[in-house]
């Protein structure tokens, strides 16, 4: 690419963030990297690749030495099995945490002997990897300790992959961004899902269903703390931006830099988000009588939030963003614009049927 401009490499280029963060990136030229190319009309240079194979680390470090970016951002990643239809949890691992391992280790060999190499990369884990139900709001040296959801152990995996590799990047600066559940009109998640009440399965029940434009009830164990559990969000758009931000910014060599990401102001409880997304709620007798209910619309094809998610949708987990303030400094209200309840109110202004983008690509 001879623009002149300083290049990029997007890892997951097509999924949601990653059409959200590109038109922020006119500064650059942009190699973006997936297995199926992104619907965007942004210039880009776009190039097929499975992480989840061993060989991608080879065709990594021939494109990293041919193309010389000066950042990396890593967004591929496997978070909904059925949208993207990667089921064999082997796979996802294989894409999600060895992937996430072959670009650091693509990077260490493409920048051994360069004055000039890459000099960012920048991986965002999430909140998850923290585990379903803590103490507070937890700072960003609080113990990984997610369990149950493959999602959520991969990302508990891959933060630790980065963490490890971090050192011997040769020069090259690591971000590991812990964003709580994205938000807003283009997302799908399992959380945003359970509140607007989506029938998201592959069944032919659940498109009946979306065509007639039914919902799902919001599902919650019987007892008053399961409403008062306590959730942040960041709006999508408010993560890019910050992605955007740090690649402006100039690189601080051999350093790793760890931040928690949410929208501005006060988290929201399970009950306010009920509310505000106007769904009706249906208790079930405790964990065990709510994984049964999600097992039985997993297997029916009716939903696609898997039965492992109960902790995650059971438990209350906040954290503190205090460092990001720092980080941002006068440019925080510039790059994180929406307050939590902005951002979550957001997610309900576009029909389903506007909301196809889905939240991240498989590779």
């Amino acid at each position: 690419m001879t623009t002149g401009k300083p290049t990029v490499v997007v890892t997951g280029v097509s999924g949601n963030l990653g059409l959200r963060l590109l038109p922020l990136l006119a500064d650059f030229s942009v190699i973006g990297i997936d297995i199926a190319a992104p619907k965007t009309e942004f210039p880009h240079r776009f190039v097929r690749l499975d992480l989840g194979i061993e060989d991608s680390t080879r065709a990594l470090y021939n494109l990293f030495k041919e193309n010389r970016p000066i950042s990396v951002v890593h967004l591929a990643f496997v978070i909904d099995p059925v949208r993207t239809g990667v089921l064999d949890v082997d796979r996802m691992w294989q894409i999600n945490v060895a992937g996430t391992a072959r670009v650091m280790e693509a990077i260490t060999e493409a920048n051994r002997n360069e004055d000039s190499g890459i000099q960012q990369f920048i991986f965002p884990s999430s909140v998850s990897a923290y585990g379903p139900d803590l103490p507070g709001p937890v700072l960003e040296d609080f113990a990984l300790d997610a369990h149950t959801l493959p999602y959520a152990v991969h990302k508990r995996e891959s933060d630790m992959v980065v963490q490890q590799r971090a050192p011997a990047l040769r020069g090259c600066s690591a971000y590991i961004l812990r964003p709580h559940i994205f938000a807003g009109a283009t997302v799908e998640n399992y959380l945003l899902g359970c509140f607007r009440g989506t029938p998201n399965g592959k069944g032919k029940r659940a498109a009946q269903m979306r065509k007639e434009a039914r919902r799902l009830p919001c599902m919650l164990p019987y007892g008053q703390k399961y409403l008062e559990n306590k959730l942040q969000f960041v709006h999508v758009d408010d993560m890019a931006r910050l992605v955007a931000w740090i690649l402006k910014r100039e690189p601080e060599a051999r350093r790793l830099t760890i931040l928690n990401v949410a929208g501005r102001g006060e988290p929201l409880s399970f009950e306010q988000c009920i509310n505000m997304a106007r769904n009706k709620i249906v208790r079930v007798p405790g964990k065990i009588g709510m994984r049964l209910v999600l097992q039985f619309l997993w297997k029916t094809g009716i939903s696609a939030i898997p039965p492992e998610a109960v902790p995650y949708m059971t438990g209350t987990y906040i954290m503190n963003t205090e460092r990001l303030k720092r980080f941002l400094g006068e440019d925080y209200e510039k790059v994180i614009r929406y307050s939590i309840a902005d951002a979550f109110a957001d997610s309900f202004k576009a029909p389903a049927t506007e909301r196809a983008v889905p939240q991240v690509a498989s590779t």
